[in-house]
């Protein structure tokens, strides 16, 4: 889930209704989000993740 563009008081009125009125809509929802945090999480340690040299 990304924003995109600035949501209009409506968009987020409707949104909000539709997760109250369908609570696994929300859950499914919440873990889509969190599993894209994640990645970003795991992408982000390993770029910053030192390399480490074998000497022979």
């Amino acid at each position: 889930m990304t924003i995109c563009r600035i949501k209009k008081v409506s968009e987020v009125r409707r949104w909000c209704k539709e997760m109250r009125e369908n609570p696994a809509l929300l859950l499914a929802t919440e873990l889509k989000v969190k599993e894209e945090l994640y990645k970003r999480f795991l992408q982000k340690e390993t770029a910053s993740a030192p390399t480490l040299a074998v000497a022979n």
